[in-house]
């Protein structure tokens, strides 16, 4: 049974608990990095179902850590959005190239940190029309590939850097965000037939990992300052822009 071989399980160990400190200290910033990780070992739908119970786990957690520490004004304009999104990816799951939307995503974020960091400064008036619109593009993007690859993380953080929010907020604004999508996901998975039994069994077990990736991050977040924290969050979706568009070209190879 491939969920029992052990080099899968320490790997997925491993991404799970870096997905947890991702999560917890940084709003989810790392944790597109955590899939193509346990990927190396398996294959990506494979990969992508192992890591959902893991997911739940820390949502429950997140739920309970930031219940009065997020923005709910955001909330409400991302979340019905991210629905959306993941409809949309329920319809076309069977029809999608992968690769190419990982491509498209990784190009875009990679834009994104060089305009912010050598362009010249561009900010939208919060709750402005524009505003508001952007959100429902980014929200409707996030969860689209969240469904997809678990890579909701750029696109959300596209929408909520140039906010400057309170590090708190943004994490558990980006949480609450989560969870929602991360729950909405189970049934679609199901339907898609991404859930056999020995696949979920793996990974209940691995979500044991799940707390102490969540602990280690939320020990994270509480030691780091405003501007160290946002210097992470750009450095971290260059990475995973980086990382995407990576896996875009070898997939389309």
């Amino acid at each position: 049974m491939a969920g029992s071989d052990p080099l899968l399980l320490a790997v997925a160990f491993v991404a799970i608990t870096l997905f947890g400190i991702s999560k917890a200290g940084f709003g989810g910033a790392f944790g597109v990095l955590s899939v193509p990780l346990i990927a190396l070992v398996t294959s990506p739908a494979h990969a992508a179902a192992l890591m959902l119970p893991s997911l739940l786990v820390m949502d429950l957690i997140g739920l309970a850590v930031f219940r009065k520490r997020f923005d709910l004004a955001l909330l409400k304009l991302l979340l019905p959005a991210g629905l959306v999104g993941i409809l949309i990816g329920t319809l076309v799951f069977r029809y999608l190239d992968v690769a190419g939307l990982k491509l498209i995503i990784g190009s875009i974020a990679i834009l994104f940190v060089v305009q912010r960091w050598f362009g010249p400064p561009r900010r939208l008036l919060a709750g402005g029309r524009a505003d508001r619109w952007l959100g429902r593009l980014w929200g409707m993007t996030s969860g689209f590939t969240s469904f997809v690859a678990h890579a909701g993380g750029p696109p959300m953080s596209m929408y909520l850097l140039p906010k400057n929010l309170d590090r708190v907020i943004y994490v558990g604004t980006s949480a609450m965000f989560f969870a929602a999508i991360n729950a909405a996901k189970w049934v679609p998975y199901g339907f898609l037939g991404l859930f056999p039994m020995a696949t979920l069994q793996t990974g209940f077990v691995l979500a044991l990992a799940a707390p102490l990736g969540y602990w280690m991050g939320l020990r994270l977040l509480g030691r780091l300052d405003g501007p160290l924290f946002y210097r992470i969050l750009y450095g971290a979706l260059l990475l995973t822009g980086v990382r995407l568009v990576w896996d875009g070209l070898a997939g389309a190879a």
